[in-house]
């Protein structure tokens, strides 16, 4: 497949290395003192110049004249065939299906786990034996840019390195946050509302340590500079097997201080730019993804001054549009859009509707009334979803997400295809780039089996496909799974070739109202204008006023219908129009 440059990595690329060079080190001086972090400057230096070498060998090819990206987020296991591993079974669906769909695959994590489908890594080095193995992960990033995550908070209790903690062993034996009887813990802000702290057995008798997301997942300590230099080498280790994505899993919660939130601390911010600033420096083919669900100003504050995330996930749009939809009222997302700054140069923002978990509400604190939340919770249960819970430092129990398959949560029938599939065409035009979920761009239903065997709310998402079956479904123009798959991929194909919609192009907002929303993309040789309805019935839109145009009419790009410039703009139910002004 050819694939799209990463415009991002290309505009990021560092005009003054030494400089950077010097902040990694002062960095690292910060965090673990003068002559440990000088040490630790030459060591990780000299790991990210190998990795360099190893990267630039493998020649993978670009195509320059796309230039909008996508990126497909699924599971290692997401499309199954009989006689054939995972991994290649996704591969064959992926270059039969998605060749000019999208440009990158994010495969979950793949890696030998615990818990939590892949999030309580035992082995960040191996592929699950029952997945494929690296030739298989090779042969995916041959084909498509492919996003790897770092789980970089925590590790499963079945890891080697606990192993050492329980054994008290080098090196693990130093790797966790071991807790007194009674830390002033009254600050920490929780995802969950599991026990923070969790006793286990070790030789040197029963100790409690630190477990933010649950008992099997054991947060690890970067007070101890050993514990940076594993996960920067093990990113480079990805790096060497195809990834040119990074994302760092749960990276918000990644240093404590007691008497803290211990969420997006100063020090966190600096983990991060250290790894930034070891890319950077070697001009590495590497994007670095900080996914944060956190509400929207501490989430762009993982941009830093332009040297911190490459792409930060952008976590408020999901609920926005969820609300925005299911309730038939934008003026949230409105006033939401018409505040968002744009990205730094050389960064962006990373933009979805749909993932492996489920629809954050943190990220609507401060956009949303609490009795707004509470209509959306509302219809989520309506149509067979659930609301996880998360304790706040006062005790207090507070919805953290919702659960629920997106296609489920529009209603899942035939009748609400044109509102979901219009909420993914307004999704793609946002500034940034946007990430598909496999299981939306299927339009998959609530996977009611799948979580009474796991027991947990999430699995109601997490479904994978038999490779035969979906090939039946998508040959049936009927089906509901062709009709949504067929038109999103026929957006994407065609978002794919606007430069407009690259990511670092511009974003204007226009105008809006509780029915509909106008905002413009441009970049030096195209514009354009970006309508969309929330409304079930049809409705005309008077054209902005002071709007350019090079002709009377725009063609929308997605009808190829013209639209006059002195006539309303007609929109059917749910419309979105991609007009191009020229």
């Amino acid at each position: 497949m050819n694939r799209p440059a990463n415009p991002t990595a290309i505009a990021s690329a560092p005009a003054n290395i030494e400089a950077i060079d010097y902040e990694v080190m002062s960095y690292l001086i910060q965090l673990y003192g003068t002559e440990q972090g000088q040490r630790m400057h030459q060591d990780l230096r000299e790991m990210a110049s190998q990795a360099a070498g190893a990267v630039a060998k493998q020649q993978k090819p670009v195509l320059a004249s796309a230039t909008a990206e996508a990126i497909l987020i699924c599971y290692g296991d997401g499309v199954q065939r009989s006689g054939t591993m995972p991994l290649q079974a996704l591969a064959q669906f992926a270059q039969s299906h998605l060749d000019g769909v999208v440009s990158g695959i994010h495969i979950l994590p793949f890696f030998p786990s615990s818990s939590d489908d892949g999030f309580a890594v035992v082995d960040y080095e191996k592929v699950r034996t029952d997945l494929g193995d690296w030739p298989d992960v090779q042969d995916l990033a041959r084909g498509f840019d492919l996003m790897v995550d770092l789980v970089i908070n925590h590790c499963s209790r079945e890891h080697i390195w606990f192993t050492d903690y329980i054994t008290n062993a080098a090196p693990g034996k130093d790797y966790f946050h071991e807790q007194t009887p009674h830390p002033d813990l009254s600050q920490v802000l929780r995802p969950r509302n599991s026990p923070l702290l969790t006793e286990v057995h070790t030789r040197e008798g029963v100790k409690r340590i630190w477990t933010t997301f649950s008992e099997d997942q054991v947060d690890l300590n970067f007070a101890n500079p050993d514990v940076l230099m594993e996960f920067a080498r093990i990113l480079f280790f990805y790096a060497r097997n195809g990834a040119r994505y990074i994302r760092l899993d749960a990276i918000a919660y990644l240093w404590k201080r007691i008497g803290t939130t211990c969420m997006s601390l100063p020090e966190t911010h600096m983990v991060v730019r250290i790894l930034r600033g070891l890319i950077d420096v070697q001009g590495m083919p590497l994007t670095l993804i900080t996914e944060t669900n956190v509400p929207h100003e501490e989430n762009v504050s993982y941009f830093g001054e332009g040297n911190e995330a490459h792409w930060v996930y952008q976590f408020s749009l999901a609920p926005l549009l969820l609300y925005s939809y299911l309730l038939g009222d934008a003026r949230a997302l409105v006033a939401w859009t018409e505040g968002l700054t744009p990205a730094p140069s050389g960064c962006s923002y990373f933009n979805f509707i749909a993932s492996h978990d489920g629809v954050g509400l943190r990220p609507l604190e401060g956009l949303l009334e609490d009795s707004e939340i509470e209509q959306l919770i509302d219809v989520v249960h309506q149509r067979g979803g659930f609301a996880s819970m998360r304790s706040t430092p006062s005790g207090e129990e507070r919805v953290y997400e919702l659960n629920i398959a997106l296609f489920s949560a529009f209603g899942g029938s035939a009748g609400d295809i044109d509102a979901y599939v219009a909420a993914h065409q307004l999704l793609i035009a946002y500034q940034g780039v946007p990430g598909l979920y496999l299981n939306a761009l299927l339009g998959s239903m609530n996977d009611v089996k799948q979580m009474e065997i796991t027991g947990r709310t999430r699995s109601i998402n997490r479904g994978s496909w038999s490779a035969e079956e979906l090939a039946e479904r998508l040959a049936d123009p009927e089906s509901l799974n062709a009709r949504i798959f067929d038109r999103l991929s026929q957006s994407l194909k065609i978002r794919a070739d606007q430069r407009a919609f690259a990511p670092t192009a511009r974003q204007r907002f226009v105008e809006g109202g509780k029915g509909h929303l106008m905002f413009l993309r441009s970049d030096e040789k195209q514009r354009l204008l970006i309508v969309a309805s929330f409304s079930a019935e049809p409705q005309k839109i008077d054209w902005p006023s002071g709007l350019s145009m090079s002709s009377a009419t725009a063609k929308d790009l997605l009808t190829n219908v013209p639209h006059a410039a002195d006539q309303p703009l007609s929109l059917a139910s749910h419309q979105v129009l991609w007009l191009e002004l020229g």
